[in-house]
C-alpha cells in the first residue's frame, strides 16, 4: 500500500513539474505550446519507471527507516547529477546561463534538474524498501529490525495437513495466530494427491479435505501465500524453502516432520511440533502408578509384551509375553519420553522385576 502511495504521488509530482516547465502559456520566449507534449513524454517515462519496479519482486514491508535512508541517498545522488549537468551545459552550450532568466532553455534545464531529483529519490526509497532485510550485507553494522504486527504467523507444511490433528486444535480457539499456506506446499499437495500410487494418492487427497475444511473454519484465519521470494524460490526442495519463508516471514513452522524439525532449529526458526503438542497433552503416568493395558503383540525382548493405552502411548510389558489378546494390570517402573513419542514401562503388578534372560554363547565341539 505504501509503495503504491508513493508511485501516485510520484506521477502526480512529475506532472506538477512538466506542467509548470513552460511557464505561462502564450508567453513568447517560454515553452506554453509544449506544456501537453511535455507533459505526456514525462508521464510515460514515469509510467515506465513504475513499471519496471512493479515487475521486480517485492522483499519486504515498508519502513519509516528506508523512506529516510532512500530519500537522502537520492537527493545526494541528485544533487552530484545536477553538478554533472550543470558542467556539461557550461561545457557544450556556455551561451544557456548568459541568457536572459525568462528564456525556455533556464526552464528546461530547472525542469529536467527536478525530474532527476524525483526520479532518483523515488528509485532509492523504492528499493530500500524492497532490500531493506540485506542492507547489513552492504553497510557494515547496519540492519533494519524485522517488522511483527502482531501475532506472529504460523506456517504449515505438507505433513501436519495431511495428518489433520491442526483442523482439530484449531477448533479449540486456542490458536490466535494467521496460518500461513505458502503455494509450493499447495503443489505438493496436488502432486501427490495425482500420484499413480495409491497410499498416497489417498494421503494427498485427505490433505486436501483438511484444507478445505480449515478454510472453512470461522474460528481460525487462514491465508494462501501465493508472495514469491527469491531466496524461497531458489531453495532445492520444500523442507528448505518453508525454513527460508519462516525466517524472511519471521513466522513458525508447524509441522510434524522430525528432520524439519532439526533443521529448522539448526537455521534458528521457531517449530511446532505437532507430536510434542500432542505428547505434552497426554496424561502423566508417574513411575509406580498402575495402568491396564492390553497386550497384543510380543515385544524386542524376551518375556516382553507389547500393548497400547487409549491415546496411543506403547507400553512394554515384563513378564507378559506369554498373556497376548490378554488385560493385565501393570506397575509402571520407567517413562521415556522422546519427540517420536512417549514410552512406558512396566511389570504386572505384585510381581518383582524380572530381568531379560540372555542367550548363552553355544558350546564349542571338541
Amino acid at each position: 500500500m505504501v509503495l503504491w502511495v508513493l508511485r501516485a504521488l510520484f506521477i502526480v509530482l512529475i506532472s506538477a513539474v512538466a506542467f509548470s516547465v513552460g511557464g505561462e502559456p502564450g508567453a513568447a520566449a517560454g515553452l506554453g505550446q509544449w506544456r501537453v507534449y511535455l507533459m505526456v513524454g514525462a508521464i510515460c517515462i514515469m509510467v515506465a519507471i513504475i513499471a519496471v519496479d512493479v515487475f521486480i519482486p517485492r522483499k519486504s514491508l515498508a519502513a519509516l527507516s528506508g523512506v529516510f535512508l532512500g530519500l537522502v541517498v537520492g537527493m545526494v545522488v541528485a544533487y552530484g547529477l545536477g553538478l554533472v549537468m550543470d558542467l556539461v551545459i557550461q561545457a557544450y552550450a556556455p551561451d544557456v546561463y548568459s541568457a536572459p532568466a525568462d528564456t525556455g532553455a533556464h526552464g528546461l534545464i530547472v525542469g529536467l534538474k527536478l525530474t532527476l531529483g524525483l526520479a532518483c529519490c523515488y528509485l532509492f526509497i523504492s528499493f530500500i524498501l524492497q532490500t531493506k532485510d540485506d542492507i547489513r550485507f552492504v553497510i557494515p553494522y547496519v540492519e533494519f529490525a524485522k517488522q511483527s504486527r502482531g501475532v506472529r504467523p504460523l506456517i504449515l507444511d505438507t505433513s501436519v495437513i495431511i495428518d489433520g490433528r491442526i483442523a482439530d486444535i484449531c477448533n479449540t480457539r486456542i490458536i490466535d495466530s494467521p496460518l500461513i499456506i505458502p503455494r509450493f506446499v499447495l503443489q505438493e499437495l496436488q502432486t501427490i494427491a495425482d500420484s499413480s500410487d495409491k497410499l498416497k494418492r489417498n494421503r494427498g487427497r485427505r490433505g486436501l479435505d483438511m484444507l478445505n475444511k480449515l478454510q472453512t473454519n470461522d474460528k481460525v484465519e487462514i491465508k494462501i501465500s501465493d508472495v514469491r521470494l527469491p531466496s524461497v524460490e531458489e531453495a532445492a526442495d520444500v523442507d528448505q524453502k518453508l525454513v527460508e519463508m519462516g525466517k524472511k516471514m519471521d513466522g513458525r513452522i508447524v509441522t510434524n516432520d522430525f528432520n524439519l524439525n532439526k533443521i529448522a532449529q539448526i537455521r534458528g526458526v521457531e517449530v511446532i511440533n505437532i507430536n510434542d503438542l500432542a505428547n505434552a497433552m497426554k496424561p502423566v503416568v508417574m513411575p509406580g502408578e498402575t495402568v491396564t493395558v492390553k497386550i497384543i503383540k510380543p515385544g524386542e525382548e524376551v518375556g516382553q509384551g507389547i500393548g497400547y493405552l487409549e491415546d496411543g502411548t506403547m507400553v512394554v510389558a515384563e513378564g507378559s509375553r506369554d498373556k497376548i489378546n490378554s488385560e493385565v494390570t501393570l506397575t509402571v517402573t520407567s517413562v521415556l519420553q522422546t519427540s517420536a513419542g512417549r514410552m512406558i514401562f512396566g511389570r504386572p503388578e505384585g510381581e518383582g522385576y524380572i530381568p531379560p534372560r540372555r542367550a548363552r554363547a553355544p558350546r564349542a565341539q571338541a
